[in-house]
Order: C-alpha cells, then structure tokens, then sequence
C-alpha cells in the first residue's frame, strides 16, 4: 500500500516538473510581452477556489524561483562562480553550495514584489496584513521573474571575456530595468486610478526600498 502510494505521488511529481518545461516559456512570453494583461488576470482569478487558479500559467511565486534557476543555470554554464559561494566574509559561510545561493536569490528578488504590493495595498487605504498583501504580491511576482531573469543572464554576460557579448549583457540588463520600471508604473496608474507621474513617484519609491534590502543583504553576506 506505501509503495502504491508512492507511485502515485511520483506520477504526480513528474506531471508536475514535466509541466514546467511547457509552461515556463509560454508564462515568460505572456509575463514579457502583455505584463498588464498577465497581471489583470491574476487580478480577476483571486476569486476563485485555489484549484481553479493558474490553470494556463505557472504559479507566481514558482514562476519567479524557475526564472532565477535559469538565469544561475547560465552562469554556471558560461563558468563563472557564484561570489558570494565563493567568499568566506559575514554570512557567506550559510552560502556553500547552489541550491543556498539560488534560494537566497529568491529571497532578494522577492523583495521588489514585496514592497512594490506592500505600496500598492497602503495607496488603496487598505489595511496592510497578510490577506491583503498576498494577492498584490502574487500579481508582482510577473513582472519581476522577468526583471530577475533579464538582470540575471545579463550580468553573467557581461562578465564575458568577448566585448561583444559583454555589451549584449549590459544592454540587456539596462533593458530589463527599464522594462520592469514602465510596467509597474503602468500597474500603479491603472490599480490606483492616477496619473503617470503619481505612479512612477509610488514605484521608484517602492524600487529605492527593495534596494535598500538588497544592498543591505549583500553588505550582510560580504562583510
């Protein structure tokens, strides 16, 4: 009876990855190229039972861990070591291998959509606790897989020995600021009702505070 239910749990647990290789490119189209749209459907799915959500979709939060996996996969496959796996200063020492540097990662990524929804929820005069953050969060978590991504790969390209290549990483990293920069302030004006510059206003300070977090994490892992 336990191996059967073992089987049954591994028949599930391979649909399940299995899926990912279908789903991943199709949710990072939708999230690249109609982020609104993509979002404005997370919006109107919150009304659902868990079940019936993200049925043509990856997960936000999954979607934003598989988007950091790919990105650390390229580095590794360009050759080049994580620095903080690689330093022995301040907390660097809870960081020894890949899956500790990929989930620390996730942690610092997180942290845009985590303040940008935070913002989102204080705007609206909605009181701020964990029921009213989760749905704004899942909706951030988008747009920031692509910026992780896009960061990601850029930076392990341009720390390419070839120029060329080096300038492909820098301007897609450029790229990947900007775009995520546009989209949020986009999402501000249209969830809070307000103009372009309001919201750009609202997500420059929501973006100062998950930089804040993220120097303060390198600081803490360097130092």
């Amino acid at each position: 009876m336990d191996f059967m239910k073992w089987l049954n749990s591994l028949d599930e647990l391979l649909y399940e990855v299995m899926s990912w290789l279908l789903f991943f490119p199709l949710t990072l189209w939708r999230a690249a190229f109609r982020p609104i749209r993509t979002m404005t459907e997370i919006e109107r799915e919150a009304a659902l039972p868990d079940e019936q959500r993200y049925g043509s979709v990856l997960s936000p939060p999954l979607f934003l861990a598989l988007a950091l996996l790919l990105g650390h996969t390229v580095a590794t496959a360009m050759g080049q070591t994580d620095a903080i796996i690689a330093s022995h200063h301040g907390l660097a020492d809870l960081v020894n291998d890949n899956a500790s540097a990929l989930v620390l990662r996730v942690i610092v990524f997180a942290a845009f959509p985590l303040f940008l929804a935070a913002r989102l929820v204080r705007r609206r005069g909605v009181q701020l606790d964990r029921s009213s953050l989760q749905q704004p969060f899942y909706e951030q978590c988008y747009p920031a897989a692509v910026f992780a991504l896009g960061i990601s790969i850029g930076t392990s390209l341009g720390l390419d020995a070839h120029p060329t290549v080096r300038t492909v990483g820098h301007w897609l990293a450029a790229g990947s600021i900007a775009n995520y920069w546009i989209v949020e302030a986009r999402w501000f004006s249209r969830v809070l009702r307000i103009g372009l510059l309001p919201a750009i206003g609202n997500v420059c300070l929501g973006l100062l505070e998950g930089t804040i977090f993220l120097i303060a994490v390198g600081f803490l892992f360097t130092r």
